[in-house]
C-alpha cells in the first residue's frame, strides 16, 4: 500500500517512519516465539512406554524374557514353598497314631500317598528299616537326616534362580549401555553433520533405557529372592522339627528293636 506523505512536514514524516520501524521490530519479536513453538510442536515426543522399550534395542528382548521368567518363578514358589508342601497336621496326626499302634506297614502306605517332604523322609526311613531289620536307631536317624538335607538343598536350589536373574538382568542392562554409548561415539565421529545429533540422542537413549530396564528386572528379583530365602529357612525348620518328632516316636518301638 502506498501512502502519500508529500503534504506532511519532513520532521513529522521522519517520526512516522521511526514509529513504523519500531512497530515492525516489536511485531517480529512477538511472532518469533510463536514460530519457535510451532517448530517444537512438530518434533514427536516419545511418551509411550512401548516406544521407550523399543528404543532400548535388541537387549530388551532377553530382559523381557527374564522378567517373564521371574514372575513365573514367584508364582510357582508361592505355591510350592507353603507350609502344607513340607508338613501338614493331618499327616503328623496319622503318622503318630500309626506309630503308637506299631502299624509300620500302614505308615509306609500313608507316606506313599502323601506328597509332603516329611512323608518322603518317613518313607525313606521305613524302607531302610524294613530292608535292614537289625539296623540301629542311630543308623535310621542318619538316613532321615540325609534325606532331610537332600530336600533342604533342593528347596535352597530352587530359589537361587531368582538370585541368578537378579544378577544377570543388571549385567544385560550394562551391556546395552555399552552398546548405546558405542553408537553415540560413532555418531560423534560421523562425517554427516546433519544426522549427528539424531544418532547421538538415539545412542544415549538406548543406553539409559537398557540400564533402567536391567535394574527394573534385577531389583524385584533380588527382593523376591530375599523373601523366599526366609520362607525356605522357615520350611526347613518345620521339616526338622517334624522329622525329629517322628524319629523319636519310631525309636521307642521301631522295627529294628522288636525282638
Amino acid at each position: 500500500m502506498h501512502l502519500n506523505l508529500g503534504g506532511i512536514p519532513r520532521p513529522v514524516r521522519r517520526n512516522i517512519f521511526s514509529t513504523a520501524a519500531l512497530l515492525a521490530c516489536i511485531s517480529a519479536l512477538v511472532a518469533a516465539p510463536a514460530a519457535l513453538a510451532q517448530e517444537v510442536v512438530v518434533v514427536p515426543a516419545k511418551t509411550s512406554l512401548w516406544q521407550i522399550a523399543l528404543s532400548g534395542g535388541y537387549v530388551m528382548i532377553p530382559l523381557a524374557a527374564l522378567s517373564i521368567l521371574a514372575v513365573m518363578l514367584v508364582l510357582v514358589y508361592l505355591v510350592t514353598l507353603r507350609r502344607g508342601a513340607v508338613v501338614t497336621a493331618r499327616f503328623m496326626q496319622t503318622a503318630e497314631a500309626l506309630i503308637r499302634k506299631k502299624d509300620y506297614l500302614g505308615l509306609l502306605a500313608v507316606s506313599n500317598r502323601h506328597n509332603e517332604a516329611v512323608a518322603r523322609i518317613v518313607q525313606r526311613t521305613l524302607d531302610f528299616l524294613t530292608k535292614n531289620p537289625r539296623a540301629t536307631l542311630a543308623e535310621a536317624r542318619e538316613i532321615a537326616q540325609a534325606e532331610g538335607m537332600r530336600l533342604a538343598g533342593s528347596l535352597n536350589q530352587q530359589i537361587t534362580y531368582l538370585a541368578d536373574i537378579g544378577t544377570i538382568a543388571p549385567m544385560l542392562g550394562l551391556f546395552g549401555t555399552v552398546l548405546g554409548m558405542i553408537k553415540s561415539f560413532t555418531a560423534v565421529a560421523s562425517d554427516i553433520a546433519a544426522s549427528r545429533p539424531m544418532l547421538l540422542a538415539h545412542g544415549v537413549s538406548e543406553a539409559l533405557v537398557t540400564t533402567a530396564a536391567g535394574l527394573l528386572v534385577g531389583i524385584p528379583a533380588m527382593a523376591a529372592y530375599s523373601f523366599f530365602r526366609g520362607r525356605v529357612q522357615a520350611r526347613i525348620s518345620d521339616l526338622e522339627a517334624a522329622t525329629t518328632q517322628l524319629i523319636a516316636l519310631l525309636g521307642v518301638d521301631s522295627p529294628s528293636r522288636r525282638e
